[in-house]
């Protein structure tokens, strides 16, 4: 049988930053959606998340 590695799906006490690119924003607005919505449900706090937006892909990296 594989070893499987299992993580700690707590985010309380973390801060993230996402950022989202404005380019092709039909799609980036459902992922930001997904990724606050998979935050949320792993108990991080809104207060804790920054999200910037930018023009294109360039600006990401």
């Amino acid at each position: 049988m594989p070893h499987t590695f299992e993580g700690n799906f707590i985010g309380q006490g973390l801060r993230f930053g996402l950022v989202v690119s404005r380019f092709n924003e039909f799609i980036t607005h459902r992922l930001l959606s997904g990724a606050l919505d998979a935050l949320y449900r792993h108990g991080v706090r809104e207060q804790d998340i920054e999200v910037a937006w930018v023009p294109g892909a360039f600006e990401i990296p």
